[in-house]
C-alpha cells in the first residue's frame, strides 16, 4: 500500500501509546482517521492532536472484545468516510500471572481485547477493504508472539494466536487474488503505559505494580512514535512481518537458531532478573 494521503485508516486503542502514535503519523502523511478506545479523555486528546495536522478524525468508545459494537462501528465509519483502505487493530492489554493460578476471568478478558478484538476488527471491515481498490491490515503481536516467558503464558497465547491468525490470513487472501495485504507486527519494548494498566495476579509478582511498570520501563528502548513509523514502513512495502527494535530482532534471531533451547536463557534470565516470586 504505497499511498496514504487521503486515504481512510482504522486505529483501535488509539487513546495513548502505539495507537496514538500512529494516529499521528498517518495525520502527518494526509490519512483520515476512525480511531476507538474506551479511554475517551485520552482518545479526544489523539483526536486533537491528530486533526490539528489538517484530516478529518472521528472518533467511538468501542469495546473490541464486543463482536456487536465492532461491526457496528464498522458500519458508521463507512457512513461517515464513505471508505476504509487500512484497518490497524492495535488495542491490547497486559496481564502478569502464573498460568497455575491466573483466573478464568483474567484470562477470557485478556484474549477477549488482545485476540477477538483482532478478529472482530478484521471481520467488521474486511468486506470494506474488498470494495476499495487497495486495502491493509495491520494486526499488532508482539516479540512475546514468537517466544514465551514467565508470567506472560496468558499474553503470549493471545499474541502466538494473532501472528497464526495473521499469517493464514495473507495467504488466504493471496489465494482469492485480491489487492489487500496483512502485517504481522511483533514490537520489542516500547515506551507505553501497557505495564501500568496491565491486571497483575495476586502472589505472583515479588514487587509492587508501579516497580514492574519502572522494570518495564527501564527495558523499553524504543519510543511509540518510531515504533509507528516502522509499522507504517511496512506496511508501504507490504511486508507480511514487522520486527520493531533491537530487542525484537535479538530475541527473534535467538528463537530462529534455538527454536526450544532459548527457554533456558529465558528461563535462566527470569530466575536471576525478573521479578518471579
Amino acid at each position: 500500500m504505497k499511498k496514504l494521503r487521503d486515504r481512510v485508516a482504522v486505529i483501535t486503542g488509539a487513546a495513548s501509546g502505539i495507537g496514538r502514535a500512529l494516529a499521528l503519523e498517518l495525520a502527518t502523511k494526509g490519512a483520515h482517521l476512525a480511531l476507538c478506545d474506551l479511554d475517551e479523555e485520552g482518545l479526544e486528546r489523539t483526536r486533537e492532536r491528530a486533526a490539528g495536522r489538517g484530516v478529518r478524525v472521528t472518533t467511538a468508545r468501542i469495546d473490541v472484545a464486543n463482536r456487536e459494537a465492532v461491526h457496528g462501528w464498522a458500519e458508521q465509519v463507512e457512513q461517515e468516510h464513505g471508505a476504509v483502505h487500512l484497518v490497524i487493530n492495535n488495542a491490547g492489554v497486559g496481564l502478569a500471572a502464573s498460568l497455575r493460578r491466573v483466573r478464568y476471568e483474567d484470562f477470557e478478558w485478556l484474549m477477549g481485547i488482545n485476540f477477538w478484538g483482532v478478529v472482530h476488527g478484521t471481520r467488521a471491515f474486511l468486506p470494506i477493504l474488498e470494495r476499495q481498490d487497495e486495502g491493509h491490515i495491520v494486526n499488532i503481536s508482539s516479540i512475546f508472539g514468537i517466544i514465551a516467558a514467565p508470567l506472560n503464558g496468558t499474553y503470549n497465547a493471545a499474541k502466538f494466536a494473532v501472528r497464526g491468525y495473521s499469517e493464514a490470513l495473507r495467504m488466504e487472501l493471496q489465494l482469492d487474488g485480491l489487492s489487500i495485504g496483512v502485517t504481522c507486527v511483533h514490537p520489542g519494548g516500547i515506551k507505553t503505559n501497557i505495564a501500568r494498566t496491565a491486571r497483575v495476579q495476586e502472589g505472583d509478582l515479588a514487587m509492587g505494580q508501579d516497580d514492574m511498570a519502572q522494570f518495564f520501563e527501564a527495558a523499553a528502548r524504543t519510543t511509540s512514535a518510531g515504533c509507528a513509523r516502522q509499522i507504517i514502513k511496512g506496511v508501504r512495502r507490504n511486508a507480511p512481518r514487522v520486527l520493531v527494535g533491537f530487542d525484537a530482532r535479538v530475541m527473534d534471531a535467538m528463537q530462529r537458531l534455538a527454536p526450544t533451547a532459548y527457554q533456558r536463557i529465558v528461563r535462566r534470565f527470569a530466575r536471576d532478573h525478573w521479578p518471579v516470586r
